[in-house]
């Protein structure tokens, strides 16, 4: 059986003011498929901690035993206030500006930067798991990537995983510039929505599905947050996450065969 740790903080080292990422790490399995390495990051004004413990206190064992995951914080310290100050302490984090019509974005590019910094010095990283302006960030990833746009020193970003996520408001405006065209046709990359009835970003979350090909979609009844899984929405993560280990492995094999 696999079991999951949760280490001490450590402090990621990058070329911006140190932020701190927290993982979560599998024992290695004695199959010879491995359990994929998830970059997650978080929503507007939260932090990786945060997202860590609505993740590891709302999905099972079962679930999380099979996955390395490796939360870390955004670059920027939130320029204003954050929707979770009732509920979790500071220190939040923003992962870009945009101003209150979209029609502006600030820090875009350094924030792309960032994170390929920290994909170069933690990774490779197999996939992405994003929640709410994470989300955004890593649903227009695959095909920035595709494009030579963003992540063009780390390996190919292989699958997502949505949670209450939507396309960049922005791009209706051509902003930010370097994500314009992320889904200009529909994204190849094997990805898993989740998609709240009552959250906000319901609707942002329909639209984006339909850019992808084949998504695998969770509804869900809560609202802007991480949900609780089901039974049968266990069982449908269980399955998408064995799709991946089998594709990882399939990929293992054939790089083996051509040494």
């Amino acid at each position: 059986m696999l079991s999951h740790s949760h280490p001490c903080c450590q402090t990621a080292s990058v070329s911006r003011p140190p932020r701190l990422s927290f993982k979560i790490t599998a024992m290695l399995s004695e199959s010879k498929q491995r359990n994929p390495r998830i970059l997650c990051l978080h929503g507007f004004r939260t932090s990786g901690l945060i997202l860590r413990s609505l993740i590891t206190s709302k999905w099972p064992d079962t679930v999380l035993r099979n996955l390395d995951l490796d939360f870390l914080d955004g670059p920027f310290p939130a320029t204003g206030k954050s929707d979770i100050e009732r509920f979790y302490d500071p220190p939040y984090y923003e992962w870009y500006q945009a101003s209150k019509g979209f029609r502006e974005y600030r820090n875009f590019e350094e924030c792309l930067d960032y994170v390929e910094d920290y994909m170069i010095k933690h990774g490779p990283f197999d996939g992405l798991l994003g929640f709410s302006q994470g989300a955004f960030l890593s649903a227009a990833l695959p095909r920035m990537q595709e494009q030579g746009k963003a992540l063009t020193k780390v390996p190919k970003v292989k699958f997502l995983v949505l949670i209450s996520g939507g396309k960049i408001p922005g791009l209706r405006f051509g902003q930010p510039k370097a994500a314009v065209g992320a889904f200009s046709s529909p994204v190849r990359c094997p990805s898993l929505h989740f998609i709240g009835e009552r959250d906000f970003l319901k609707t942002e979350g329909e639209v984006l599905v339909e850019s992808f090909v084949e998504p695998v979609v969770i509804r869900h009844t809560s609202g802007h947050t991480i949900p609780k899984l089901e039974t049968e929405a266990e069982e449908t993560v269980l399955s998408f996450f064995q799709r991946i280990r089998k594709m990882l492995s399939d990929e293992a094999s054939s790089v083996r065969s051509l040494m």
